[in-house]
């Protein structure tokens, strides 16, 4: 493969690679999937994905506050994590947002840590990377009024087209995973076939969300192979193309150094 691809979105933390992530990342690198960016949800995960990132060749670090997680912060959660975003491997501050789908943290609560993340990144320069599920349009509400001049990913976009040109408008990146390869996806497709390539990022969010033809099984980093073929095959070029794009615009966003 001439051009090399970025997972931008996985967590290497998880329990799931106790056993051989090591191995995992380099499986990932043997597929060509040479730079990982593992991503925390809460102030241990961030620990724990600053340490990965200082431990493992090609890992970068996000470090934030998951909506899941809002309602447990500690009072001094900003001053560690704006501690641990001073650690060379750490990329932007996230995944960070709002989930009304489980809403497991008041959604009050939700609001207030994620405006406060979004502080801390414009103050330490840095991109976000933004969770949304079942928010679409408070996220974007918000995301216009509180982050102007920041630039940032959708994590695993699942909105159609017209709302994907909201995001797009802000100047946000959309990252798109394994969801794309499933049998039925009818809006991951409509949104990859009609947005910028300059905007289009990839992602597995291992271990979850496992793209066909291993669907069912633990996720890992080595899997978004089969997420960019689907993608290149949807946009009409090849996977090298498709490869040298999307790892151009996660340099571009993250500030990855370039090959």
């Amino acid at each position: 493969m001439a051009a090399e691809l970025t997972d931008t979105h996985c967590h290497l933390d998880d329990e799931r690679y106790e056993t051989d992530r090591a191995a995992v990342v380099g499986r990932a690198r043997a597929a060509g999937v040479t730079r990982l960016v593992t991503v925390g949800y809460d102030l241990a995960s961030s620990r724990r994905a600053v340490e990965l990132a200082a431990a493992l060749p090609g890992v970068y670090a996000v470090v934030g506050v998951h909506p899941h997680d809002a309602a447990g912060v500690p009072p001094d959660y900003l001053e560690e994590l704006r501690q641990l975003a001073r650690a060379p491997q750490v990329v932007a501050i996230g995944e960070i947002g709002l989930d009304f789908y489980r809403d497991l943290s008041p959604r009050p609560v939700q609001r207030e840590v994620f405006v406060a993340q979004l502080y801390l990144a414009r103050e330490l320069g840095l991109p976000v990377v933004i969770h949304c599920r079942e928010a679409l349009g408070e996220v974007y509400a918000i995301l216009q009024r509180e982050a102007v001049g920041l630039s940032g990913v959708m994590h695993c976009f699942s909105g159609g087209w017209e709302e994907a040109k909201r995001f797009l408008a802000l100047g946000f990146y959309l990252s798109i995973a394994g969801p794309v390869t499933f049998a039925g996806a009818r809006r991951p497709v409509e949104v990859v076939r009609q947005m910028p390539i300059e905007r289009l990022l990839l992602e597995t969010d291992a271990p979850y969300l496992t793209p066909v033809p291993h669907r069912g099984k633990r996720n890992e980093p080595a899997y978004l192979v089969h997420t960019a073929q689907k993608v290149a095959a949807i946009r009409g070029i090849s996977l090298e193309e498709l490869a040298a794009a999307t790892t151009a615009n996660a340099a571009r966003l993250f500030g990855l150094p370039t090959f």
